[in-house]
This record gives structure tokens, C-alpha cells and sequence, in this order.
């Protein structure tokens, strides 16, 4: 467990998700405003189940201290180690532009790290694309459309872990 203080000043712990958090994750999915309109088919149905969570290295942000969301989990993260994949990352509205997607990339580059992964691949949705650039995440090229469940193309891009 790491505990890091997002740039409002507020502690945020990061923990491995448990089979308990499976409803709130899905409803961080469900709910994100990222996901709003024409997007919004793509994660209607989506769920992310207790053996998502037991099967891949996923890890929650948690708002501690004082204050509004003391204890609750405001973002995720999913990291897949075959082939080495960032599947999904999610950050509450609410809670968006604190820093918290970075502190979920940066934990996510350690945990690749500490696995022996070199690069880790990101098929981004369209609105997170700046996201990625500005979290170090290199551009490579474009995942085509895989209708009916994702109508559209998506770009990818890479994260290069060095080693330590």
C-alpha cells in the first residue's frame, strides 16, 4: 500500500482492490461523464466482477483524512501482465483534476516495474488521449473500430518502463 498526497493536499491511499469493490468500480465505469453520449453503449453493460478483480493486478485510489470521501474509492486502475496492457483507468468525475489519474499511472509503472515489464500498452478512449500524452504515455497508432461494442477507432500508446 502507498499513500500519496494529491496536489489539493489531500491524502490519497492506493490499495489492491478487493472482490468487495467490484460494485463501485463498475459504477465508476458506468457513470463516467468521459462515457456520456455517442460513448455511453460502449460501458452500458460493462461490469467489472470480483473475478476481474482477482484475476489481473488492480488497484483503487482511496480518499482518506478529513472532509468530503473520507475512505472512498474515487479511481482505479487494472494493469493485464500477458501481453502487459493498462485495461482500464478511471478516475471519479468528482474527483478528476487533482492529480489522481497520474498517481494510479505512476503506481501502475512501479507495479510494471516490480514485474520485470519493460512497456505497457493503452488503447485509450478518445477523450482521455491528452490524459496519456501528458502522463508520459508515447503515441504509436490506432486500434480500429470493433463494432457493435466500440464503434469507433481508439489510439494507442505506450508507456516505457525503465528499469531502476
Amino acid at each position: 500500500m502507498s499513500s500519496r498526497t494529491s496536489p489539493i493536499s489531500r491524502p490519497i491511499t492506493i490499495r489492491r482492490a478487493v472482490a468487495r469493490d467490484a460494485k463501485r468500480l463498475t459504477r465508476l465505469v458506468r457513470g463516467s461523464g468521459a462515457y456520456a453520449g455517442k460513448y455511453a453503449a460502449a460501458v452500458a453493460g460493462y461490469r467489472v466482477g470480483p473475478d476481474y478483480i482477482e484475476a489481473h493486478r488492480a488497484f483503487v485510489a482511496v480518499g482518506a483524512g478529513g472532509g468530503e470521501g473520507e475512505g472512498r474509492v474515487i479511481g482505479f486502475y487494472s494493469l493485464v501482465l500477458a501481453p502487459p496492457e493498462l485495461d482500464l483507468l478511471f478516475v471519479a468525475d468528482e474527483a478528476q483534476g487533482r492529480g489522481i489519474g497520474r498517481l494510479l499511472v505512476g503506481h501502475m509503472q512501479s507495479e510494471a516495474r516490480a514485474a520485470g515489464v519493460d512497456r505497457v500498452k493503452v488503447v485509450s478512449h478518445l477523450p482521455a488521449e491528452d490524459f496519456y500524452h501528458r502522463v508520459g504515455a508515447v503515441r504509436n497508432g490506432i486500434a480500429r473500430a470493433n463494432p457493435p461494442a466500440v464503434p469507433w477507432d481508439r489510439p494507442t500508446f505506450e508507456f516505457r518502463i525503465p528499469s531502476e
